[in-house]
């Protein structure tokens, strides 16, 4: 694992520092924003701008890497991405905070486009699962220290802010500074969904209710927590857990989706994600600090497995020369869902208090569950033993350069 690794380690570096940045900006937000009595539409539509900008930024990005090269399209980004968080403590705006928030999006998808073509050009069909198992085991888990950054100042004054900046601007230092050569960039943006809902019409919509949760969840979870509990520390110990949750139980659900099949693991999953999220509404205001903890460690474990399971249905029932048309198609839906979804679930908390983000991703995957026992019904899954492993397909769920054909990697495939 360390030779594999070595080429890439400016790069993983840099993701771990860049991630933490995002990760308490992403709970910061939120919570500033409520504090300095922004609407909850208004913090929704933040959530929605930001997943605007970035599947804009997924969409962009590639041409902006083959006019400039990665280095600079990377330094660009984090100088952007850095100014726009400390901004935010100046203009205490919600619409100049929405316009941020798309910007900031951007700013980040295409630094996932240079990160991730980078790594995915520096590996091998031998260890790009390696390789790529570590990139996300460094999202998750940096991500998570991220929130307990919160702790360390007051959310209603500038130096959270200050360490955002701080840190996404680090950040570049180790991509600016490394010996590893620039990859070049010959790709094409490839997404068909016409062709993909030929493939699998359970993907498609699949990945748009999914997006239209997880969308909702990093947009106004952190409100949601800290309307209940007064405590910032509580609202850290959430955040964490969810994210926690979702790595520990991607390996099981997909190895049971292996066996069992992937939209029958889907439907329970999305259903028992149902069921957690009504029991959250109903039972928030009674939970101690442990039981919330272990209520988001489920919540995470059973909602953030769907994406790569449903990902992994698509390409069982796709040909290899497809597999990346339909990453990046599933991911575009994704982007979609998750753009609609803060809109509608802020509107609904509007009205039922913050109660109505658990209603809303609970009624999502409730529905999302039925249609896919619909699905079940009306057409049959390939054979087991034509399934492609789930650990291929998890590698290709978090890369926003997926929007893209490789050509480098299709040399290593054939």
């Amino acid at each position: 694992m360390k030779e594999a690794l070595k080429p890439v380690y400016a790069l993983l570096v840099s993701v771990a520092i860049l991630l933490t940045g995002q990760g308490l900006q992403g709970t910061l937000l939120p919570i500033r924003a409520s504090v300095e009595s922004f609407s909850t539409t208004s913090i929704g539509l933040m959530g929605a701008a930001y997943f605007l900008g970035f599947t804009i930024g997924c969409l962009l990005g590639v041409y902006l890497v083959k006019r400039v090269g990665h280095i600079r399209v990377f330094l660009a980004m984090t100088a952007i991405a850095s100014t726009t968080a400390l901004i935010h403590a100046l203009v205490l705006y919600p619409w100049f905070w929405i316009i941020m928030r798309m910007l900031t999006g951007f700013c980040f998808a295409v630094l996932f486009v240079v990160i991730e073509s980078w790594v995915n050009n520096r590996s091998s069909n031998e260890n790009r699962g390696v390789i790529f198992s570590v990139y996300v085991m460094i999202t998750l888990s940096v991500q998570a220290v991220g929130q307990f950054l919160m702790l360390l100042y007051e959310t209603d004054g500038i130096e959270l802010f200050a360490i955002v900046s701080i840190l996404v601007t680090i950040a570049a230092i180790p991509i600016a500074l490394s010996t590893s050569p620039a990859p070049y960039v010959d790709q094409d943006v490839s997404f068909n969904l016409k062709k993909l809902y030929k493939i699998s019409p359970a993907a498609v919509i699949g990945c748009l209710f999914i997006g239209f949760a997880n969308g909702s969840f990093w947009s106004l979870a952190p409100i949601f927590i800290s309307d209940v509990y007064v405590d910032i520390s509580f609202t850290a110990y959430f955040m964490t857990a969810v994210i926690v949750g979702g790595a520990i139980f991607q390996w099981p659900v997909g190895y049971l989706s292996d066996r069992i099949g992937r939209r029958k693991i889907t439907i329970v999953t999305a259903a028992l994600s149902a069921t957690i999220s009504f029991l959250i509404v109903s039972i928030i205001d009674d939970l101690n600090l442990s039981g919330l903890i272990i209520t988001g460690l489920f919540w995470g474990g059973l909602t953030f497995p769907l994406y790569a399971v449903t990902v992994a249905h698509a390409n069982d029932n796709a040909n290899p020369n497809e597999f990346v048309m339909v990453s990046s198609s599933l991911l575009l839906m994704y982007g979609i869902g998750a753009i609609i979804g803060p809109i509608i679930s802020s509107g609904l908390m509007a009205y039922t208090k913050s109660s109505g983000l658990f209603v809303f991703t609970g009624i999502t995957h409730l529905i999302l569950a039925i249609y896919l026992s619909t699905r079940v019904a009306y057409r049959e899954s390939k054979p087991l033993e034509e399934h492609i492993p789930f650990n291929d397909a998890l590698n290709a769920t978090h890369t926003a350069s997926q929007f893209y054909e490789s050509s480098e990697y299709e040399t290593d495939s054939e």
